[in-house]
């Protein structure tokens, strides 16, 4: 999923070292017209992306089956047809299209070393598949990059809920200093001193003079809130499909409803979350203090070790599990809820477990059949194009960074793979084939 790196790397990178004070945003920004005349033009797509419709006014407006179904009240929980919340759309193809741009290009970042992408990528369930995600020191930040499959129908974002709307989550990332690093300054000016970007502005917002934030938090809320998912087989099966699960599906879907195990009651369909932040005593991965998780922008003790209960679409691809990755699989996350209410709660902690949290006991067989059921909510056929080519002439997520990560996998002790400058270069020439691989345009189209 790595964008065509940049025909300047090779030129720069000796200048790069002697070169103080200069960002390689801004170094790359000098090169974007060579780059961008040579593949594309950068015109922003004016149809909408797959399942939404464009209405009168040229906004895209989302178009599911649920439509079609009553809300949950007086429709049991768990059940399987049962209309969506409230969601974000309205956006037009254009901000949509830019924020698919902006999402991928590294040039948001403080020294145009990682993207948006670099920690959510699409492949993997848009997360990185690291237990917690390496920010732009090099470093692992405090928790995991959630999916961002399905976020229009969010009304909390990050995993402490610290942020009501997807453009306050939008923004948050590129400002921090652990994250990506940057600062609004920089930011507004790499944009509007490259020679692509401010065209493309004028193109999403006709009305706007200049590149502001406000317009970049709105695009990149326009691309989040396209990345739909939900036409899995579990979708199928409740749509009247039966046939689209197996009969072990079928009975994980089945225990998972049961008011034995309990899991839809907070994780309730469709959207397999409640949206609600949640106390349920998860051990932090050994070495790490404890997360006090909501205590903190909410003042309130009663939610210390409280997270937002996450969706659990295409739960498969977004390994390891919970807000910091302490489970490896899926079984070992269901297993943990049956093994007792507060069981891994720290000494000299005094946690509010959730009401729903208790001791189901199921069996092995019971936990495997969760495990099929779970793997049937994947669906990953909106996925969005990644761009052949980026305004800044930069990669979306770099083999720097791709090296970055295996590093740290390695000292996480998962699939050692020896690390020489062969292994780097390798890397490196395959990435760049993946993405050679995949980079026909079409339709369609932050951390956590």
């Amino acid at each position: 999923m790595i964008a065509v790196k940049s025909k300047f790397q090779n030129v720069l990178s000796p200048l790069i070292t002697v070169v103080g004070g200069l960002t390689l945003a801004m170094l790359f920004a000098s090169f974007s017209d060579a780059r961008a005349s040579d593949k594309s033009d950068f015109s922003l797509k004016q149809h909408c992306p797959p399942s939404f419709e464009k209405n009168a006014k040229g906004h895209c407006m989302l178009r599911t089956m649920y439509e079609f179904y009553d809300s949950v009240q007086n429709r049991g929980v768990g059940g399987t047809q049962t209309s969506l919340p409230d969601h974000r759309d309205g956006f037009t193809p254009a901000q949509i299209d830019l924020g698919r741009f902006l999402f991928f290009d590294p040039l948001l970042s403080k020294d145009g070393s990682l993207s948006c992408a670099s920690c959510h990528q699409p492949d993997k369930g848009f997360s990185d598949d690291l237990d917690r995600s390496v920010g732009i020191t090099g470093e692992k930040v405090t928790r995991s990059a959630p999916t961002l499959w399905n976020v229009a129908f969010l009304d909390k974002f990050f995993w402490d809920g610290r942020a009501d709307t997807l453009e306050e989550q939008a923004v948050g990332p590129l400002f921090d200093p652990k994250e990506m690093g940057n600062n609004p300054q920089q930011l507004l000016a790499s944009l509007r001193e490259n020679s692509v970007y401010p065209g493309m502005f004028k193109q999403a917002f006709p009305q706007s003079h200049q590149i502001e934030i406000a317009q970049i938090a709105t695009a990149l809320t326009a691309f989040q809130t396209s990345l739909i998912s939900l036409n899995s087989r579990y979708d199928q099966y409740a749509h009247g499909f039966h046939d689209a699960l197996n009969e072990n599906e079928i009975k994980g879907l089945n225990i998972f409803r049961s008011f034995v195990a309990r899991c839809a009651e907070c994780h309730q369909p469709p959207l397999f979350t409640n949206s609600q932040i949640a106390v349920i005593g998860t051990p932090e991965p050994e070495g790490l203090p404890f997360d006090p998780g909501a205590q903190v922008p909410f003042n309130d003790k009663r939610m210390r070790g409280g997270f937002k209960v996450p969706t659990l679409r295409n739960i498969a691809k977004t390994a390891p599990y919970m807000h910091s990755g302490g489970m490896g699989s899926l079984k070992e996350a269901a297993e943990f809820y049956t093994k007792g209410r507060g069981h891994a709660i720290p000494e000299r902690e005094e946690l509010l477990i959730h009401w729903h949290i208790w001791e189901p006991n199921l069996t092995d067989e019971e936990l495997d059949r969760i495990v099929d059921f779970l793997h049937t909510l994947s669906d990953e056929s909106l996925a969005p194009q990644i761009p052949e080519v980026l305004p800044s002439g930069l990669p979306a997520v770099d083999a720097k960074f791709a090296a970055r990560k295996q590093r740290q996998k390695n000292l996480s002790g998962d699939k050692p793979m020896p690390l020489s400058s062969k292994n780097n270069k390798q890397m490196a020439s395959s990435i760049n084939n993946q993405q050679q691989d995949n980079v026909k345009e079409v339709s369609g189209d932050i951390y956590e």
